[in-house]
């Protein structure tokens, strides 16, 4: 076989006498053809589309019914890999032999458990499991055994450059700007698609003005948008200020499309700086090229969303506490403290999480004199940076520790309704919560809803996300440095459990999105435990998720995804709206919020003001309180099915 678990170092395992190169090459096609059948074959028989929901696979009646192409490929996969296996079968044994046991019944269970999300319906749910773990596994065996094909000259020569590349950093940055740009532009169309987002762009167009708030609105209800607060006269963004201070950046230089795209690139820059020190050379340069074509990073970097900057903070804050433990410098660790203090201000709860892990990690080592200077030094940073929450809470909301967002979902949803623990006051009535209030259950159910996502999204492969992460927990020689990346993962993963959402189907398991670095680094190691051939495997499945995963999950979700569409930008070019008021009729969200962020920050400029008639009454008000100017009337999505339609046009 194509495996070797002796090590934690690539190393070719010859598994049957090559042939002629050539027809290694040519078997090697065959099989890398199968196994893009088979990604499409996959493809084709999951559900996820634009709407509000999570993926799921469609159950075998349906398959036959609705997919008899894809079930044919399936077919052909099992027949192929079954004669393959059993040409391989005496190399097969002998490492059962050795690897067999709880270790193998352990990783099959985790294998089939991560396969596919839960339903409400269990027997729906286990149907589908047996799906999804089926089309993986027929998958897995796939590209096993196109990697298996490749004579041990091919596979030596494309990992050993791999291995060894000095300035594959910097090409994996360039790609992902490139890409996440890309997306950013053909699909997204630079408009923002879901809730937060809005909020941000506002968030950001405000700081980028210089104003935390702005007088309220004329006929506020009129104005309404998600996370956005009238109190008294001012009108202002209730979410953390952090991200939107950096997008603002974006903002004044008329490019916050491009913010994100950036910050992906640092990313993976600081990934790889940091995996080099706490791991080595080969490590870094795997998990780098695996952090730079994962689905999960990159449509993040696309989005609008803050996971982007919390990546890139948590990432140079723990740099630098490498570095204090190198170097000894104090002001390694101001910087580190410091890095963690902004991420506080982008998402609070990861804050604290790497804040507590990182000063952790500070403290231990070295003699109590030089721990305590290291960590007050680390101390001082993070309230230099984290400190700007009093007094920003406190222009907000009047009380430095009282954040915007909780005083806005408890007068709105109710006291309590967005804090951490278990009780039936949590939650804000959505829909994909899983059940009111919460509680255990409801923290089992998101953890699977984040696992799963994570198993389709991290590296879209066919074959699972999570295969290597498994491998190289049950058969993997450990690292010191995997104590500090398992503590991340049970921090993140235990924080968010007393978090009644799991952070919904937009852009994966987003909520979870700081265990990254970790999963990462586990499965480049993971990687390593393989011969040459199969790392050329890895390489392989890299190259037909960008080839076959990121168009479809671009086209299929994300293009209008949830409804939000870029239309009234163009109307409003096409017809010169000019200082005229648009109502836009339909829903506050998708069909107003899509509209709202083109609103002026000036009420009075000459500029189009879109305003949302949710009543007669509330449409009367605007119009006498926007007398004189000319009104046009939108049809939102909701109600055309499609994109943004006029109306009334004045008369």
């Amino acid at each position: 076989m194509a495996v070797s678990l002796a090590s934690g170092t690539a190393a070719a395992v010859p598994s049957r006498q090559a042939g002629p190169e050539r027809a290694s090459l040519q078997a090697a096609a065959l099989w890398t053809a199968l196994a893009a059948a088979g990604l499409i074959a996959q493809l084709a028989v999951i559900e996820a589309g634009s709407s509000l929901r999570y993926q799921h696979y469609m159950g075998w009646a349906r398959l036959a019914g609705e997919r008899p192409l894809a079930l044919a490929v399936f077919a052909l996969q099992a027949a192929a890999a079954t004669a393959g296996i059993f040409h391989r079968r005496r190399e097969i044994a002998r490492w059962m032999e050795g690897h067999g046991g709880w270790r193998l019944w352990t990783a099959a269970l985790a294998f089939v458990l991560t396969s596919a999300t839960v339903s409400r319906d269990p027997r729906a749910y286990l149907v589908e499991l047996t799906v999804a773990a089926a089309v993986q596994s027929l998958n897995l065996a796939t590209l096993a055994l196109a990697a298996d094909s490749l004579s041990h000259r091919v596979g030596d020569a494309l990992i050993s450059r791999l291995l060894r590349a000095r300035r594959l950093a910097w090409a994996a940055a360039l790609f992902a700007v490139a890409a996440a740009a890309f997306l950013n532009f053909a699909v997204y169309d630079r408009h923002p698609h879901v809730q937060d987002e809005v909020a941000y762009l506002y968030h950001a167009r405000f700081l980028a003005s210089g104003r935390l708030a702005l007088p309220a609105p004329p006929a506020p209800e009129g104005f309404e948008t998600y996370l956005m607060q009238v109190k008294g006269e001012n009108w202002f963004p209730v979410t953390p200020a952090g991200w939107p201070a950096v997008l603002a950046l974006g903002e004044r230089a008329g490019a916050a499309w491009l913010v994100n795209p950036v910050l992906a690139g640092v990313c993976l820059l600081l990934a790889h700086a940091l995996l080099a020190r706490l791991y080595d050379a080969a490590v870094a340069n795997l998990g780098t090229l695996l952090l730079a074509v994962s689905p999960w990073f990159l449509f993040l970097g696309m989005s609008y969303m803050n996971h982007t900057l919390m990546l890139a903070c948590a990432l140079a804050s723990a740099l630098c506490v490498q570095q204090v433990k190198t170097r000894g410098s104090l002001r390694w660790a101001a910087g580190a403290g410091a890095a963690a203090g902004w991420l506080s201000l982008v998402r609070p709860l990861d804050g604290a999480i790497l804040a507590l892990l990182l000063g952790l990690w500070l403290f231990a080592g070295g003699g109590i004199g030089r721990r305590l200077s290291t960590w007050a030094a680390f101390a001082a940073g993070l309230m230099v940076t984290g400190g700007l929450v009093l007094p920003y809470n406190a222009a907000l909301t009047g009380d430095p520790l009282r954040f915007p967002l909780n005083a806005y979902t408890d007068e709105r949803f109710g006291p309590g309704s967005n804090s951490l623990g278990f009780g039936s006051n949590r939650g804000l009535g959505w829909a994909i919560d899983p059940y009111p209030g919460h509680g255990p259950l409801d923290a089992l159910v998101n953890s699977n809803l984040n696992a799963t996502s994570i198993n389709h999204e991290l590296f879209g492969w066919s074959a699972g996300s999570l295969v290597l992460v498994i491998l190289y927990a049950l058969y993997g020689k450990k690292a010191p440095a995997d104590r500090l990346m398992l503590a991340l993962v049970a921090a993140v993963v235990a924080a968010y459990s007393l978090y009644y959402f799991s952070g919904g189907p937009d852009f994966g398991a987003r909520y979870w999105f700081l265990v990254a670095p970790a999963l990462i680094a586990f499965s480049a190691r993971g990687a390593l435990l393989l011969s040459r051939r199969g790392l050329a495997g890895v390489v392989l499945a890299c190259a037909l998720t960008v080839v076959f995963y990121l168009p479809w999950r671009a086209t299929d979700k994300y293009r209008n995804y949830l409804g939000m569409r870029a239309d009234v930008r163009e109307l409003a070019a096409k017809y010169r709206f000019g200082r005229a008021l648009v109502l836009v009729r339909g829903r506050a969200f998708p069909d107003y919020a899509s509209a709202a962020i083109y609103n002026p920050l000036d009420w009075n400029a000459g500029a189009p003001v879109y305003a949302w008639p949710r009543s007669p009454e509330t449409e009367a008000r605007l119009r006498a309180a926007f007398a004189g100017r000319p009104v046009w009337v939108l049809n939102g999505p909701s109600l055309t099915g499609g994109g943004y339609e006029v109306a009334e046009a004045p008369r």
